[in-house]
């Protein structure tokens, strides 16, 4: 973390003055709220619009509600290290720290005991949401007019810094540090709380959208590749299931925090780490899908605009529910994939064969079996778990989901092989023969991904993993070429 001191941290030798903490934002690099009410939603869904109504009658209401029916676990939040280590430094002087924040009590006295290093908890109830002036009622009330020093982050927090002897504003945006410098009584500005493009593109799962080149499948596969009009065409469709795909990949984060948490790798990731704040994931979904159907609803025909809605649906019941179920999982991953593929080719108003429909189906299903092997195997090397966290599959499933995965694999080569013997072949290739040299570059490199999972050595996501490896590049050239001999 970066730290801008415009005061020297150690030259306020008042210690009889308590340092009071705000916790959202500044001591979390998260929010309780959004965390709590995703993990409400998560549980119990279809009663999305109780969020409403407990709103409407007011913040206190609500995290009441959310603060009675669920506790995210607080050992594994995003804590600001070096904020901590400000506070431990403080204490060691015999300074009280107070926490003080818009969270509700019963969380914030958990997160109290858990770090250990607060005097008192000040924090929301059914009567008062303790944020912006309410706090600094409360503050002032407490210990009096500058009577205290305040850590704080937001707009709300700028109110209170008014009130305080000296005030430390920490991960904070442009414009807070900005106004809260106008006040005269900033003792430190600590920390950057903007993410950068790296963070932005892979909370989007930027690179991820080579997934949604499937759409332009169908477009080779009836070799019209050359036909500019529906190249646009298929380049819209692209456009829009990235975006609303991104869209859903930041919801699936919301929805996950406390399982990608625990995760050794995707707790590493810009929202469940802190980098990318929830507010601006939860400003930004939306926005995103609304662009998405905007779009769509525009400039694509309406059967193309059905079917991007479809996928969204089974998307978000996907990150809901189907995840957690065995087998149904992935087979709804297949599906996702495969449906890119209808889409492109109802958008395009190419019709979709029999063979590349059956082609992907086996395929994505083997490489969605892949990836739960790689969940599965990393599982059980840590040991902490005999089950795999926020998944129904057990670590002993390893074998079973090796068998159906290699089984699934060499079924996309078998439709290869009898789509070669397919009478309309001749349709489209002069020499279809060549397509038989396909078969075998296929086999190799589904035999290769199972064998590179079973040694541990297979990153998650198969089709990623795919793209940086030089062996599967170059069997990827190879089939091209094979095609286009047979053309």
């Amino acid at each position: 973390m970066s730290e801008e001191l415009t005061g020297c941290l150690g030259d306020h030798p008042d210690r009889s003055i308590p340092l009071v903490v705000d916790l959202d934002g500044t001591l979390l690099r998260s929010d309780l709220l959004i965390e709590t009410g995703f993990l409400w939603l998560r549980q119990q869904p279809l009663q999305f619009p109780k969020l409403a109504l407990w709103l409407a009658q007011g913040k206190a209401v609500l995290k009441q509600h959310l603060a009675d029916s669920v506790t995210p676990e607080v050992t594994e939040l995003p804590y600001d290290i070096a904020v901590l280590q400000f506070i431990r430094e403080q204490r060691a002087t015999g300074r009280q720290i107070i926490l003080a924040t818009a969270s509700h009590q019963t969380l914030a006295d958990k997160i109290a005991v858990h770090l250990g290093i607060f005097d008192e908890t000040l924090a929301t109830n059914a009567q008062q949401n303790l944020s912006g002036e309410t706090k600094l009622k409360v503050l002032v009330q407490r210990f009096g007019e500058r009577g205290f020093d305040y850590m704080g982050n937001s707009l709300d927090d700028l109110v209170v810094f008014s009130g305080a002897r000296y005030a430390y504003v920490v991960n904070a945006s442009a414009t807070v540090r900005k106004q809260a410098k106008l006040l005269g009584n900033v003792a430190a500005v600590m920390g950057q709380v903007e993410a950068g493009a790296a963070d932005w593109c892979q909370a989007l799962r930027v690179h991820q959208w080579v997934k949604n080149l499937l759409i332009f499948v169908p477009l080779l596969a009836a070799h019209r590749a050359h036909d500019w009009p529906l190249l646009f065409t298929a380049l819209l469709v692209f456009i829009c299931f990235s975006l609303c795909a991104s869209s859903v990949y930041l919801l699936n984060d919301l929805f996950d925090l406390p399982d990608d948490r625990h995760h050794p790798l995707k707790k590493h990731r810009p929202i469940p780490s802190g980098r990318v704040s929830l507010h601006s994931a939860v400003l930004l979904c939306p926005l995103l899908l609304v662009t998405a159907f905007g779009l769509a609803f525009g400039l694509l025909p309406a059967v193309a605009v059905l079917g991007l809605a479809a996928y969204y649906l089974l998307t978000l019941c996907y990150s809901l529910w189907l995840k957690r179920l065995v087998i149904l999982d992935v087979v709804t991953l297949a599906a996702l994939y495969t449906s890119r593929l209808m889409v492109g080719a109802v958008a395009l108003g190419i019709a979709l064969s029999f063979w590349l429909l059956a082609f992907s189906m086996f395929m994505f299903l083997s490489l969605a079996l892949v990836k739960r092997y790689a969940e599965l195997l990393q599982v059980r090397a840590t040991r902490r778990s005999l089950k795999a966290r926020g998944r129904g599959y057990f670590a002993d499933d390893l074998h079973m989901i090796a068998t159906l995965g290699a089984s699934s694999g060499y079924m996309t080569v078998l439709v290869m092989a009898l789509y070669v013997n397919d009478s309309h072949i001749t349709q489209l290739y002069q020499r279809p023969e060549w397509i038989w040299l396909a078969c075998p570059i296929l086999l190799i490199w589904i035999s290769r991904v199972w064998m590179l999972a079973h040694r541990g050595q297979m990153n998650e996501d198969p089709v990623i993993f795919a793209l940086h490896d030089k062996a599967s590049l170059l069997m990827a050239l190879l089939m091209a070429a094979v095609f286009w001999m047979a053309t």
